[in-house]
């Protein structure tokens, strides 16, 4: 396969002559009586961060009250520990360790690359992306416009992505200006794209709700997916230029006369303002009478941060899990997922069923009837969804793999079973999660049966990728 940077550069020579990118395709089919699907991602909201998840600090009434309407899945993973290849998982239905994008550097989606968007369009769908994309910029293959969007607002470069005062944000292929003052790192990974306000007048945030809302409100003739990936409450990692920590939110509402630091005052903020507008387009939908015809999952793209001045361990942001944002336990990947529709989804439902990003491509074929072509590592829980668990197929694994800075760290889940390969330390861990959900007792010398048909696994699902090569790539016999 050509290399992503050799076809970048192609591409732009060919945008540059014939103009905007699109993907071939096949005619929109006729509009078939399905239901409209809304999936809302929160950015490195942690598995307790809510309180249907054991929060007990930071109120998040509307999101509890959609667990409570619907089902509540308690084993459900991110599709990697950090933003991009979390999201390439997601829109790929591919697991780490054959993804197109499995780091944050090299994030573009290819021209080969089939997404869940595009299966909508085909199928039909009105299309739209209100948030942080992280897959591709303007007149890249990786656009949103290119991937199956028919519309898309909001941040398509993840590290502009952490200022909430932007100079601008981007609609459809083009800068939209906004009234705030910023200043750019001048060094560093961010250099010339994070910033941070000097003036803040208009909340990106509260910007791409509007945006989400007024597409909702708008009248179609066609079954549509909303896919909002909203970027509360990741940290401004720029956030210290200009401030003394990057927990960027409007007000600290209710918790500004806490006893707290307040960088949680204002990361509590942020997650209950996420809360709140989770809330609105739940309202929006039942003022449309929309809400009995539209699923609606909502769930998070990682673990929880240790940025922009937070430490996760303030209000438990992890449960009973191991590890945050860019580990590979459980508390890296695992996260929560709510999913409500009105006289599908039974309410008060919680399910065990370990499920991961990939699996949402498999499911919403299943679940509008489409007939995938394409690989894919996921398995439809539509079954699960609907009440149906005695049908439901399970995966014989669940893999991801991370190999970014000193990170190095490949994973895989089967059944009860929790094996991690650390290259840092050069270590194997094996884990209980039935009796061992904190992963603190290592069992790697008391089942070695387990761990080497595990292990046997873990080197099934690792596909080389020159991109993103792990630290002794390919892996060595010795580990095994």
């Amino acid at each position: 396969m050509m290399k992503k940077s050799v076809l970048f550069g192609l591409i732009l020579l060919i945008v540059g002559a014939c103009g905007k990118i699109k993907k071939e395709s096949s005619e929109v089919s006729k509009a078939i009586d399905t239901p409209n699907i809304i999936y809302i991602l929160a950015d490195d909201l942690g598995y307790g961060d809510l309180g249907s998840y054991g929060q007990e600090k930071i109120r998040t009434p509307r999101l509890d009250q959609m667990a409570q309407n619907g089902i509540r899945f308690t084993d459900h993973y991110a599709g990697n520990t950090v933003c991009a290849p979390s999201r390439a998982s997601l829109m790929t239905g591919l697991h780490q360790g054959n993804a197109p994008v499995r780091g944050n550097n090299n994030n573009i989606l290819t021209f080969n690359d089939f997404t869940l968007a595009e299966m909508f369009q085909k199928s039909g769908y009105s299309t739209a992306l209100m948030g942080k994309w992280g897959l591709g910029e303007v007149g890249s293959t990786g656009e949103p416009s290119a991937q199956g969007f028919d519309t898309y607002f909001g941040y398509l470069n993840q590290i502009h992505a952490h200022n909430y005062y932007p100079d601008h944000l981007i609609k459809d292929g083009k800068k939209i200006p906004l009234n705030n003052q910023v200043i750019f790192a001048q060094e560093g990974y961010a250099k010339g794209i994070g910033s941070a306000a000097t003036e803040k007048n208009a909340y990106s945030h509260s910007l791409i709700i509007k945006e989400a809302l007024q597409f909702l409100a708008t009248p179609r003739q066609r079954p549509f997916f909303l896919y909002l990936p909203l970027t509360i409450p990741h940290a401004n990692n720029e956030g210290e230029l200009t401030a003394d920590h990057g927990m960027e939110v409007p007000d600290l509402g209710i918790y500004k006369e806490r006893d707290w630091p307040e960088a949680e005052k204002a990361k509590a903020a942020m997650i209950s303002l996420l809360d709140a507008d989770v809330g609105r387009i739940l309202d929006k939908l039942k003022d449309l009478k929309l809400d009995k015809n539209t699923l609606v999952i909502f769930t998070s793209d990682n673990g929880p941060h240790k940025e922009g001045g937070v430490n996760p361990e303030f209000f438990d942001s992890n449960g009973a899990l191991k590890g945050t944002k860019r580990d590979l336990y459980e508390g890296g990947i695992r996260v929560p997922l709510i999913a409500q529709w009105p006289g599908k989804i039974a309410p008060n439902t919680v399910s065990d069923l370990p499920s991961a990003f990939w699996d949402m491509l498999p499911t919403y074929a299943d679940l509008i009837g489409y007939s995938l072509d394409i690989k894919t590592d996921g398995i439809s829980f539509l079954p699960t969804l609907l009440g149906r668990s005695d049908t439901q197929k399970k995966h014989n694994y669940l893999y991801w793999e991370f190999a970014e800075g000193n990170h190095d760290a490949q994973a895989i889940r089967s059944g009860k079973w929790k094996l991690i390969y650390i290259y840092k330390s050069d270590s194997w861990e094996l884990y209980d999660l039935s009796t061992d959900l904190g992963e603190e007792n290592n069992l790697i010398k008391k089942h070695p049966a387990v761990a080497k048909k595990l292990k046997a696994y873990m080197e099934e699902a690792h596909v080389y990728d020159s991109d993103y090569p792990l630290e002794d790539e390919p892996m060595s016999t010795a580990h095994l």
